[in-house]
């Protein structure tokens, strides 16, 4: 069976396919997503938070989504501590320092992923297939064709593949994502805290990974430690108590006593990108097109600027033109290539230099560290590049 054709067909449904929906409004979307919108108690907290840009919230807020989101559920990051691995490295992030209110947001993920499904639901332009699966992308002809994995056949001029590293659509147009595997876990909890945070966010380079100590609303932190896999394992087979002694521990105490509120996950850590974003009809966005280490805490604000950038082309192009046009398309590649490659060979290098051993190199990244402290000119640049 058949559907109407649409301008678009947006595989995946997760933040940046949802934010790519409505960004792309007044075109005629469809919107493929494998997962039912998902319901949960309001005093359970989601273990997956992200951390927002002010550019990438002001992005949310033009298309009516960040005003949706559960107040209760986010938290300003008024400033950041990274700690090297030696007594004294230390590097302090301000947002008043570089005549900003904030550094970023954090947000709980469903809290934001219900404001993105609540905000589409109002629009009857956008179509939902959910809960679906793209089966097949034929991108022959003077149209692309999804083919759902209930046979249902989608016609549109332009499919995007925001559908995950493991995207069908970007395998249906051949294009290689070259990844490379950390070797490492990245282990994430919630805890409560005997010490406020006072919107501080901390971060620890270790012999054993990177910790690191996100502010939530309240006396609450979520912990993100980047590791190797047999220590991730360690982690993950501690029950609540001594996993949170074991943080508090590796924390230096900085907030205090810990409390586990969520039970611990962990999921691999990649550095992945493609040769190309566009195709003829077809076109990459998220972590379709690639992925970086956490540490950075850039991976979904790339994709948004993703998004951004995609919404940006297709708006301006001429009266008639076809949305799936690759001369077009190229326009969104040659923009969006310089930002994900200094972010991902970024968030490599610093992956690179602090997990060396070497007493030559630790000492050169602690000093490093110490002297970026003391240049406030650099330090507002450094801000002001990550708040894109």
């Amino acid at each position: 069976m058949s559907s109407d054709a649409h301008d678009v067909v947006v595989a995946g449904g997760g933040p940046v396919g949802a934010a790519l929906a409505l960004a792309l409004q007044p075109l005629k979307v469809a919107l493929v997503e494998p997962r039912q919108p998902q319901l949960r108690a309001q005093d359970v907290w989601d273990v997956r938070v992200y951390a927002i840009s002010p550019g990438n919230r002001a992005f949310l807020e033009a298309l009516g989504v960040w005003q949706r989101i559960d107040a209760a559920r986010v938290q300003l990051v008024e400033a950041m501590v990274i700690y090297g691995d030696r007594p004294g490295s230390r590097l302090q992030l301000r947002a008043d320092e570089a005549g900003l209110s904030d550094l970023a947001c954090i947000v709980e993920g469903l809290a934001m992923q219900r404001a993105l499904d609540a905000a589409i639901d109002e629009l009857p332009a956008i179509i939902r297939y959910c809960p679906a699966q793209v089966a097949n992308v034929d991108l022959a002809g003077a149209g692309a064709t999804v083919t759902l994995d209930d046979g249902t056949e989608v016609g549109a001029q332009l499919v995007i593949g925001s559908d995950g590293r493991d995207s069908v659509v970007r395998r249906a147009a051949g294009l290689e994502l070259r990844d490379a595997d950390y070797g490492q876990l990245g282990v994430v909890a919630h805890f409560e805290t005997t010490l406020p945070h006072r919107g501080v966010a901390f971060q620890w380079f270790r012999e054993d990974g990177v910790l690191a100590l996100l502010p939530l609303p309240g006396n609450r932190v979520s912990m993100v430690w980047s590791t190797s896999r047999d220590h991730a394992e360690q982690m993950l087979a501690l029950d609540g108590p001594a996993l949170a002694a074991k943080v508090g521990s590796a924390s230096t105490g900085m907030l205090g006593g810990l409390r586990m509120l969520t039970a611990a996950a962990a999921f691999p850590l990649r550095y992945g990108r493609v040769p190309r974003l566009v195709a003829p009809r077809l076109a990459l966005a998220g972590d379709a097109a690639h992925s970086v280490h956490p540490l950075a805490g850039q991976g979904l604000n790339l994709g948004f600027r993703d998004v951004r950038e995609l919404a940006t082309v297709l708006a301006a192009r001429a009266p008639r033109q076809d949305c799936g046009d690759h001369a077009l398309l190229r326009r969104y590649e040659r923009a969006r290539r310089e930002d994900i490659a200094t972010t991902g060979l970024s968030a490599d290098a610093l992956h690179t230099l602090f997990a060396a051993r070497s007493g030559i190199t630790a000492a050169v990244r602690n000093f490093g560290l110490g002297a970026l402290d003391g240049m406030p000119v650099l330090k507002s640049l450094l801000i002001r590049h990550a708040i894109a």
